[in-house]
């Protein structure tokens, strides 16, 4: 039998407003993509986008001007 990862508890709730436009908008993507749990898409969706700003946000010895 496999042994189950724990994974760590959820406990920080976050809260954001959207507008109208916004809310339609995130509303009908979900629909056309038959997306039910919507809290793992958030998620998934704003780490995602971290991750990769992160990923690309590494120390360098020169700026951009000076290596070009």
């Amino acid at each position: 039998m496999k042994e189950k990862k724990k994974e760590p508890k959820r406990t920080h709730r976050i809260t954001i407003m959207l507008n109208d436009k916004e809310h339609n908008g995130i509303e009908n993507f979900m629909r056309k993509y038959k997306i039910t749990d919507k809290a793992t898409w958030y998620r998934t969706a704003i780490l995602t986008h971290l991750w990769r700003i992160v990923e690309e946000d590494y120390p360098t010895l020169f700026d951009e001007n000076e290596m070009r």
